[in-house]
């Protein structure tokens, strides 16, 4: 059958890839049968990519690196601590707070699932979500650690924590050193989402001026 090209599209030139297609073609369908409202579709995307996401949490973890008032808030209620941010909505109800010591570090995963703190850190990444992680992390957290390119001396003892539906948990990475006088919003440039999972650190100074 010929095809007619009396129309305006360039499918043969997408640059999209396969998975992306998929999506947009079930979007399309779902769309056309009434399930889904391209308006209140656009909101929801436009929320998770400007309003929710890491950029959330790191500014939970600039204050409580530079209010010690906030930080003993954080451990007394951490959800009710996060919320004066603003930061309140689903997944994020029973929010606690880890941190990190010179002898402790802490991890977060989620064995049955993909619990995760959105209103803190955004939607999951995607080896968060896999079942390596999800099964490696209790058994050889050091091992994981070390895929992610963070070596941890034997000395310093690594707690793994296990979300789940009702409980979700933010590590609070170390402060690097050399940042005495440092703004919250400085401060908030050195933290990373990984950092605030457990799967990475904060990053040093010298790290970020290398970034820019």
């Amino acid at each position: 059958m010929a095809h007619n090209h009396d129309h305006d599209h360039d499918h043969d030139h997408s640059e999209l890839s396969e998975i992306e297609l998929r999506v947009r073609a079930l979007e399309t369908l779902l769309t056309e049968k009434g399930y889904v409202d391209p308006p209140a579709l656009d909101e929801l995307i436009e929320t998770y990519e400007t309003k929710i996401g890491p950029k959330n949490g790191a500014q939970v973890v600039a204050r409580a690196w530079s209010d010690p008032a906030y930080l003993e808030r954080l451990r007394a209620d951490a959800t009710a601590a996060i919320a004066e941010f603003g930061f309140t909505g689903r997944q994020g109800e029973h929010m606690i707070v880890v941190e990190n010591t010179a002898n402790t570090h802490n991890m977060v995963v989620c064995t049955l699932c993909s619990c995760y703190p959105w209103t803190v850190l955004g939607l999951p990444p995607v080896w968060y979500k896999s079942a390596p992680y999800r099964s490696r992390a209790v058994r050889d957290p050091r091992g994981v650690l070390q895929e992610f390119g963070v070596s941890l001396p034997e000395t310093k003892d690594i707690r793994v924590w296990d979300s789940t539906a009702e409980i979700r948990y933010l590590v609070i990475p170390e402060r690097p050193s050399g940042t005495d006088g440092w703004s919250e919003e400085q401060l908030a440039e050195l933290v990373t989402r990984d950092s605030m999972i457990g799967t990475g650190l904060a990053l040093q100074p010298s790290q970020l001026e290398a970034a820019k």
